[in-house]
């Protein structure tokens, strides 16, 4: 009981964190920030609202954050990711223009196949991460964050414009609709009661236009922040809380916040941009040299190519390593350090598991010593505790996978 409740002060620190991070670029001052179709919801269903990414969205519920974050890994719960940058590009042209700001092969995609991948800067750094997905209906369908949402913006604007140019057929267009996401190993089973698809044939990172208890022109698509099964659903606005309250009607079903998907992401070992990840940070060094397509690799054709690709063989000077560690929660920011005390590194997100009930983090560290089961140091409140490398993610995922 006395371990429980020292994991709930260590989160409640985190969640205050977290509530008072300032929005990348955007004002959180409360009478400016944006509001999801979802906001009268969440405050009807005793959602604490914080601001992130310039947008007030809840950051836990009437459950604490442990509670809300076991439910996702043991039933399911409804996130609100309505804040996440919708955009659709069409023409005939489409691949080719995504192909000249990402580092995946989008030419390879099978129709409704997605794929994670990353907008680089010419020198080679991620200026954000993206799902892009090859809808059946003939257009690209780009989910990016919110944080991002200006910068990629204006990425996709400029080049749509210089391809037009040049006489290529290209178009985008920035969709408002909500987007909800669906967590947790009963999501298919609950998802399934109100949609007429067989979603066994839906596998992870696919998706498909279909009507969702009753709401017409729902795109949903097997993927998600948590490491769990699960859906995200794009959804018409104005349908968004017909559909909430469709599915919480469900047991299994409870709302979670920004807390638990931050701590369940940081279990399954995924980034955050702007944490993890950033305009300084190669895709190799990010330990996301998975996401770079073959053939893309070969041509050499994407931006920052001239710097991403020797750092595959050459090894690049850092990595993006988990640590699993002892003592005190561990932060962003928090040295890392070698066995001998010097610093090599620094922490970008840590939390206390609840899962493992061990602190997990994530940070960078010269390339020698990212080896899983390295014994390295890490600062806290200027103490040194032990931490090890370990292998990420923390807590096996559970992707729905055809075999």
């Amino acid at each position: 009981m006395q371990q429980a409740r020292s994991m709930v002060s260590r989160l409640s620190s985190r969640l205050q964190a977290l509530a008072s991070a300032p929005c990348r670029s955007l004002s959180c001052a409360q009478d400016v920030l944006h509001r999801t179709p979802l906001y009268d919801f969440h405050l009807a269903h005793g959602g604490k609202m914080v601001a992130f990414a310039g947008w007030s969205l809840p950051v836990q519920y009437r459950d604490s954050h442990v509670n809300s974050h076991l439910h996702t890994r043991q039933h399911c719960s409804l996130f609100d990711v309505s804040h996440m940058l919708q955009t659709k590009i069409f023409g005939c042209d489409r691949v080719k223009l995504m192909e000249s700001l990402v580092v995946g092969d989008i030419a390879e995609l099978k129709p409704n196949q997605g794929t994670l991948s990353l907008f680089t800067s010419e020198a080679g750094g991620i200026l954000d991460d993206l799902i892009v997905t090859s809808a059946s209906e003939g257009h690209l369908y780009v989910v990016s964050n919110a944080g991002c949402r200006e910068k990629d913006l204006t990425l996709m604007q400029d080049k749509v414009r210089e391809l037009q140019n040049k006489g290529s057929d290209v178009a985008l267009e920035v969709m408002d609709n909500a987007l909800l996401a669906l967590q947790g190993p009963t999501a298919a089973q609950v998802l399934q009661a109100g949609v007429a698809d067989d979603l066994r044939k839906l596998p992870f990172m696919t998706s498909a236009v279909m009507e969702v208890f009753g709401v017409s022109g729902c795109r949903v698509t097997r993927c998600g922040y948590t490491g769990e099964d699960g859906v995200e659903i794009s959804v018409p606005a104005a349908e968004a809380v017909r559909l909430a309250a469709a599915l919480l009607k469900n047991p299994e079903v409870k709302l979670a916040g920004l807390a638990a998907r931050d701590s369940l992401r940081l279990e399954a070992g995924l980034c955050l941009y702007g944490n993890d990840i950033d305009e300084h940070t190669t895709p190799v060094e990010g330990s996301l040299s998975w996401t770079l397509g073959k053939r893309r690799r070969a041509a050499m054709d994407f931006p920052g190519a001239s710097v991403i690709v020797p750092q595959l063989k050459s090894k690049a000077q850092r990595r993006r390593v988990g640590l699993m560690c002892d003592g005190a929660p561990v932060r962003a920011q928090s040295p890392i350090l070698s066995p001998e005390g010097t610093v090599i590194g620094a922490v970008t997100s840590g939390c206390p598991s609840p899962c493992l009930k061990k602190n997990v983090a994530m940070g960078y560290v010269p390339y020698e010593y990212s080896r899983p089961g390295t014994p390295l140091l890490v600062e806290v409140r200027r103490k040194q505790q032990p931490a090890v490398v370990s292998k990420m993610p923390f807590v096996s995922t559970n992707y729905y996978i055809l075999k």
